[in-house]
């Protein structure tokens, strides 16, 4: 069925805008790939990029190489616990000494919550709230796995480990506590995962990051290898997980031996910002409508509302993408706004007041951070509503 502007047009003609939705048959059809991108390695998601907890379900239920999720916030952490999942990890370390007690009563009821750690400080601190709970904290190691060339740091700034020899005090801190325990090992190539390298008419710079990315993953690969080997010698026997990668290096990801998992999140709605990969295409499975007020000359059209901008860096790669009818765009000078987003459209489509313009999100879950529900769409209908966090009642990272 062709996803055009008459077949969303039609699905949605009696909802009012503004609204979010999710083709679930294009969902499905992107977790398929993921799962068949992944090979022999277990899949961890990024909640961050979901934030509806009937979406995670459905996710998880899919495959048994869905092991678990990936949090930011403790409070997120309770919450999906509370509704029947477990096995998260922390994908950041936590401070606040209330959220590590609410996650210490979660570990003493039996759940699977593993903190996230990359310095002794971490350590120390985790470790009173341990004691004073009377329980022992699975710990992760965040290796950094930027790239240092000259004039150039490839990748963001994260943990301060950023090889086997850095890791090593931490490593033996964790393994001579009584309050923590070693449970796995995470590196994330964001230079890899979160960099595009495919826009058009940028040729120059697609073939620039394509360089440093093949460059960086043969580094990552012997960094990743180094530092597992390290941890399980001193341990003395295998963790429980090696954690790496994104939705976008899966392809390089899920060929390092060491690695037993990579995170995957925004693959699942497939956002504007990975429409420019040059090793992989996802369906794009969510997105927004606004509804025409106003006409101010032929071929412009002013929706109402609009302005959902992405984290980040601020750039036009951060704003919503129109989406349907194809052809329309933002108006550089204005962008898409709070009030009013003006659109530009040359095509064949007859545009009215009151019909829809549909958007992409640049990011994946920020989406839900704007309704309380999104449509649910599957064979030219809609299915069901499905809750987001914002409809929980629920406000996290």
């Amino acid at each position: 069925m062709q996803r055009n502007y008459s077949y969303y047009k039609k699905v949605f003609e009696d909802v009012p805008k503004p609204f979010g939705f999710v083709d679930l048959d294009l969902l499905d059809e992107n977790v398929g790939q993921i799962i068949a991108r992944a090979g022999s390695k277990n899949i961890r998601i990024a909640t961050k990029s979901v934030r509806s907890t009937a979406l995670l379900k459905r996710i998880l239920h899919r495959s048994p190489l869905f092991c678990g999720l990936m949090c930011f916030s403790p409070e997120e952490a309770i919450y999906l616990v509370k509704q029947g999942m477990d096995d998260i990890v922390m994908g950041y370390p936590i401070w606040e000494p209330s959220a590590l007690s609410g996650l210490a009563e979660l570990i003493r009821q039996g759940k699977s919550i593993t903190l996230m750690v990359d310095s002794i400080r971490h350590i120390e601190h985790i470790e009173r709230i341990a004691e004073r709970h009377g329980v022992r904290f699975p710990v992760c190691l965040d290796m950094d796995m930027s790239m240092d060339i000259p004039g150039l740091h490839f990748g963001v700034w994260r943990s301060p480990i950023r090889s086997a020899a850095d890791a090593m005090p931490v490593v033996e801190k964790i393994l001579s506590s009584g309050g923590v325990s070693m449970d796995g090992v995470m590196g994330y190539e964001a230079q890899i995962a979160g960099v595009g390298d495919h826009y058009p008419g940028m040729a120059a710079k697609n073939a620039l990051v394509q360089k440093l990315k093949q460059r960086s993953v043969k580094q990552i690969a012997g960094k990743r290898a180094e530092l597992v080997d390290m941890i399980e010698d001193a341990l003395g026997a295998p963790l429980r997980f090696v954690n790496g990668g994104g939705t976008g290096s899966m392809h390089t990801t899920t060929l390092e031996h060491a690695v037993t998992e990579v995170t995957v999140g925004s693959g699942f709605f497939a956002p504007g910002l990975f429409d420019h990969y040059k090793d992989f295409r996802y369906k794009p499975a969510a997105g927004f409508a606004v509804e025409i007020v106003r006409k101010p000359k032929e071929q412009l059209y002013t929706c109402l509302g609009g302005g959902y901008i992405a984290s980040g860096a601020s750039g036009k790669d951060k704003m919503p993408k129109p989406y349907l009818p194809e052809g329309a765009v933002l108006l550089s000078l204005e962008g898409a706004g709070e009030v009013q987003t003006p659109v530009l459209y040359k095509g064949e489509e007859q545009l009215e007041l009151g019909d829809p313009i549909f958007f992409r999100h640049a990011k994946a879950g920020e989406l839900c951070e704007r309704f309380n529900q999104l449509y649910g769409v599957s064979e030219g209908r809609i299915v069901e509503h499905i809750s987001t966090y914002r409809g929980d009642g629920q406000c996290f990272l």
